[in-house]
């Protein structure tokens, strides 16, 4: 396979975003190239991964000095107490600006190497190597840093983008069925917000993507991702209006998550699926979504199998949880919550400009429980 590299580019920094298969073992190399001041560097690493990859990226940064953490990824470990002893632990080894952290892991180790790095001496340089298919679309490109609140997730956080990012493809041999979906979720969201062409060829893709592992159309699903993604932050970086249509599914999403307490019943794309399809029916019920795509969206659902139907995780009973958290969302203003709708697919309704009362949101999440 080629390996391929696009740059991303934000008010506060460009980077590069390499593609490949087998790219980790050129860590190295590829981080002498972008960041020549490097000594020091922080691996911050998942304990699920085979030990096959953290043993194949020490190898290749055998010149620099290492310090490893390892962590088992679940939204409680996104904590301020985990995040100031990886501060300290960088302070005590003498980690300077020039030095760096490494992610090796998914979204939610990504989300607290970035954000103790961006804490650290006021910024030292980060470097994320996603090894799910979720970061690898989505979480890793941004600059959204964080931790999470008791009263709800990613509440406390910066923005700080990236040094590099690198995308090794054969990372994902050993991710399960599961993971495949959950990373899925946000391919299909940045086609349902901005590309109906890449839509219609999900359609015709997705198993591929999903069982099959198939390496070529998943690198090209991931490269378009990133790219829409990428388009979008470059011209919002911080998260003042275009942006937020990036969490059209997500204001669902986070309070499904918060109201399982975060636990692996639903994990994020799990959540993010049945976010999207209650924003998708919503924007339907009311005359913003035409049929023929509603339909088509739903139908998509069907086919691969994927999260659609609330009744599966939920009870009528917690409606009234699910919408405390949403209330808690980032978004929203004047105490109404603010929803990401569909015109139509590959289209948005302007952000902020669809709000409801806590109190239509419960009626309607009631409405989907027989």
């Amino acid at each position: 396979m080629k390996n391929s590299k696009i740059i991303i580019k934000t008010k506060s920094k460009s980077y590069p975003i390499y593609f490949g298969e087998k790219n980790l073992k050129k860590t190295g190399r590829i981080i002498k190239e972008n960041l020549p001041g490097v000594k020091n560097i922080c691996i911050i690493t998942d304990k699920n991964l085979p030990n096959k990859y953290l043993s194949k990226l020490k190898k290749s940064l055998k010149k620099y000095k290492i310090i490893v953490y390892k962590f088992y990824p679940s939204e409680k470990v996104k904590s301020f107490k985990n995040a100031y002893k990886l501060v300290e632990s960088l302070i005590s080894n003498n980690f300077t600006r020039s030095d760096c952290v490494i992610s090796l892991g998914g979204g939610i180790l990504g989300d607290l190497s970035a954000f103790v790095a961006s804490l650290t001496k006021r910024g030292i340089k980060f470097v994320n190597i996603p090894t799910s298919l979720l970061a690898q679309v989505d979480a890793s490109v941004g600059g959204k840093t964080g931790v999470n609140s008791i009263q709800g997730k990613n509440l406390i956080g910066t923005f700080y983008q990236p040094d590099l990012i690198l995308t090794d493809i054969s990372l994902l041999d050993s991710l399960p069925k599961r993971e495949m979906i959950c990373g899925y979720a946000e391919i299909l969201k940045h086609s349902l917000i901005l590309d109906k062409k890449f839509f219609l060829w999900l359609t015709k893709n997705a198993r591929k993507i999903i069982y099959k592992k198939n390496k070529i159309i998943l690198k090209n699903a991931i490269i378009k991702s990133c790219k829409i993604k990428s388009k979008i932050i470059n011209l919002d970086e911080k998260e003042k209006n275009l942006r937020m249509i990036l969490n059209f599914g997500h204001t669902f999403g986070h309070g499904f998550e918060a109201a399982k307490n975060f636990s692996r019943k639903l994990n994020h794309g799990e959540a993010v699926l049945l976010g999207m399809i209650m924003a998708s029916k919503y924007s339907y019920l009311n005359k913003i979504l035409p049929l023929n795509d509603f339909m088509l969206i739903k139908k998509h659902y069907l086919d691969l199998n994927l999260p659609y139907n609330i009744n599966k995780y939920f009870k009528r009973k917690d409606v009234n949880k699910i919408t405390k958290f949403v209330l808690k969302d980032k978004k929203n203003l004047n105490e109404k919550i603010n929803l990401i709708l569909l015109n139509r697919i590959g289209k948005v309704i302007k952000p902020g400009s669809f709000k409801i009362t806590s109190h239509e949101f419960k009626k309607y999440l009631a409405s989907n429980f027989k």
